[in-house]
């Protein structure tokens, strides 16, 4: 047992955390004269650290997660998502939102095209929420830096969420409250061609530069604002806004997240830092759920494809489902950790 938790701990600090790459990089700080400790020299270390970290992880993860992507074009994922119905309809949706690594603006142009193509509509709205939430790399990534026991919870709840949103828009039979043209779009129902070996590593790759081109910026204002909060911000202020003392923090943590925009790549850093300033976890991850699931760009883009009242349901299951959440995790946060 003592050797699978050695073994356990050496994957998540070495392997996925690359708690050797910080070492590294503090010694090369101090080697060139900078004190590492002041502020100056832990926030470049911080910032230097976490985006050759997340970058390493980030191209590694997409490569992989594109991989098995191919394997789902939409015709493909329709045809295996008429198969089911009920809750294990959203649950094989939000799980193919999974293996999409997007961010929200980036999952809607989907979440049209599996609407136009007929599936029911919980079943697309299930597919969006998990997309941008609860993709495979952030599930890497959370391990890094929180460990598996919260990396894991967070990706189930955050797939109860999906399921759960997608099942009551679905029994609300809300079809009407979605654009026409979309309803009136004729979906193209064709088997894709199968893929060569060599043809979806190409495509793979593809993903990998242009997801990285969209995703990159993000990752540096992230990492930048992260290594703000962990070298410049008073913890004692952290702890009064989002600590245990304040009992609106998962709710104030879920407003500010909303009208931000980046995706999980980009927040992790943030809550990373958030959370060593002394922040409940639930707190953090509420904040990360909203700026991934709610970002204002993402509902200014949905607002072309749904009606407002479709809109306001939507943003009212996520916001009350992603605060429930946070607080649970609060009251459980010492048995995470």
């Amino acid at each position: 047992m003592e050797l699978l938790k050695g073994i356990g701990l050496f994957l998540q600090n070495q392997v996925l955390g690359m708690k050797w790459l910080n070492t590294l990089i503090h010694n090369l700080l101090s080697f060139f004269g900078l004190d590492m400790s002041g502020r100056l020299g832990g926030s470049i270390q911080f910032f230097i650290y976490d985006v050759i970290k997340i970058t390493i992880l980030l191209c590694l993860l997409i490569f992989i997660i594109s991989y098995i992507q191919s394997f789902f074009p939409p015709e493909r994922s329709k045809k295996i998502l008429t198969r089911f119905r009920g809750i294990g309809a959203n649950t094989i949706a939000a799980l193919l939102g999974t293996v999409t690594p997007f961010c929200s603006c980036s999952s809607i142009p989907l979440f049209i095209g599996f609407t136009s193509a007929g599936l029911p509509l919980g079943l697309t709205f299930s597919f969006l929420i998990s997309s941008p939430m609860v993709d495979l790399g952030s599930l890497v990534i959370l391990m890094s830096i929180f460990g598996a026991k919260v990396a894991v919870v967070y990706v189930i709840i955050g797939l109860i969420i999906a399921v759960a949103g997608g099942t009551i828009i679905g029994k609300m039979n809300m079809e009407r409250y979605v654009e026409d043209f979309i309803l009136n779009a004729s979906g193209v129902d064709i088997d894709s061609p199968d893929l060569t070996k060599k043809e979806r590593v190409a495509y793979a790759k593809d993903q990998v530069i242009s997801t990285f081109k969209k995703v990159f910026p993000y990752i540096l204002i992230g990492v930048g604002i992260g290594a703000v909060i962990h070298n410049w911000i008073p913890e004692s202020w952290i702890k009064i806004v989002l600590g245990s003392n304040n009992p609106f923090g998962v709710v104030l943590a879920t407003l500010i997240g909303v009208p931000m925009y980046a995706d999980i790549f980009g927040t992790i850093p943030v809550a990373e830092a958030l959370l060593y300033k002394g922040a409940n976890l639930g707190t953090v991850l509420s904040f990360m759920m909203a700026v991934t699931t709610l970002s204002l760009p993402s509902l200014i883009m949905l607002r072309k494809a749904v009606k407002p009242r479709l809109l306001a349901l939507f943003v009212a299951i996520c916001t009350i489902g992603i605060i429930i959440v946070g607080y649970l995790f609060n009251v459980f946060q010492y048995l995470l950790l």
